[in-house]
């Protein structure tokens, strides 16, 4: 009797041990990246934010889930993603891909931890107090495109050295694009050029301008920091190329799609940093107090092809500062 009594105390402590157990296993993080991208459009920057991630011990589909939310350029759905994100009650918000998407995060919550990875500057923009000390929920790493304006006309000009009319393309919905045209402007009249900006924020928009740009004889094209161009790199490429127009990128990858020449900090290094922050939050790491990460590699790709087609010998001296040439 005292046996059977024994077994069946034991037999039934046994039957509860799996649901204990389960139910002491922490819950796994989620993640909401907010992007202004499509998925298919940068692939080696997002590669780069999950190594960050995995630099800090957490792997996609094994210790952490990402709940992913794609604006495809479109600046006015950044709002709603982004209360999206905050009603799924995601751990943090990996802001990513333009100032507007991390400015949208930051909009929609004042709790939730927001990591940036963006090309202005972020106090100018408000996002933080302080590079130092960000203070609130949001921090990031920034590639500081705005302020390379005047590097990329003097680069465009090595390669392709006329003395006409300079075209400066950038979308009039993305403020911090709009300082960058102004710097990219201001530059090219310091050293004697004449230049002018074009708006575009659709594809029309972008037939439209390159119509006017060549009907008005401008000698080449610089061409903004923004996820729009970057969405529609092949229509800049081949409207680039139908016009015989020497134009210089922001991102590499639409050097890779045959643009001729890119310049800017490495997108690669601040995803993947903000990445790394991610983790380090989802640690336990207390946002505002980590600093902004300011970029330290920067990339020129040359695509030696595209020169080619213009008519480009591209000089030594740029080729001994390039990082990579595409043939």
């Amino acid at each position: 009797m005292l046996r059977r009594k024994f077994i069946e105390l034991i037999g039934g402590a046994a039957a509860t041990w799996p649901v204990l157990a389960v139910a002491q296993q922490p819950a796994i993080p989620v993640i909401g990246l907010l992007s202004g991208l499509t998925p298919g459009d940068a692939p080696s920057v997002m590669a780069a934010f999950r190594l960050g991630l995995a630099d800090a011990g957490y792997v996609e589909g094994q210790n952490v889930t990402i709940e992913y939310r794609w604006a495809a350029g479109q600046i006015d759905r950044l709002q709603t993603l982004a209360a999206d994100l905050v009603h799924r009650e995601v751990a943090i918000i990996a802001a990513i891909s333009g100032t507007p998407t991390a400015l949208a995060a930051k909009a929609a919550t004042t709790t939730i931890p927001v990591v940036f990875a963006i090309g202005s500057d972020p106090v100018a923009a408000d996002l933080v107090r302080s590079l130092n000390r960000p203070g609130g929920n949001v921090t990031g790493a920034t590639f500081f495109t705005g302020a390379l304006g005047a590097k990329r006309l003097e680069l465009l000009l090595q390669l392709a050295p006329t003395d006409g009319a300079i075209a400066v393309l950038m979308n009039p919905n993305n403020p911090p694009v709009i300082a960058e045209a102004t710097s990219a402007l201001n530059a090219a009249q310091s050293m004697g050029r004449q230049a002018r900006i074009f708006s575009a924020s659709t594809p029309a928009h972008l037939d439209e301008a390159f119509t006017v740009i060549a009907q008005q004889h401008f000698s080449s094209l610089y061409v903004s920091s923004d996820a729009f161009f970057l969405i529609e790199r092949d229509r800049l490429v081949a409207l680039a190329a139908r016009h015989a127009l020497p134009a210089i990128y922001a991102d590499r990858e639409i050097t890779e799609a045959g643009g001729l020449i890119n310049y800017g900090a490495s997108r690669t290094d601040a995803y993947r940093q903000a990445g790394k922050y991610t983790g380090r939050i989802l640690h336990g790491d207390k946002v505002g107090e980590l600093p902004v990460l300011l970029p330290t590699k920067f990339d020129l790709v040359i695509n030696l092809k595209t020169a080619k087609a213009l008519g480009l010998t591209v000089p030594n001296s740029l080729l001994v500062q390039s990082t990579e040439v595409i043939e």
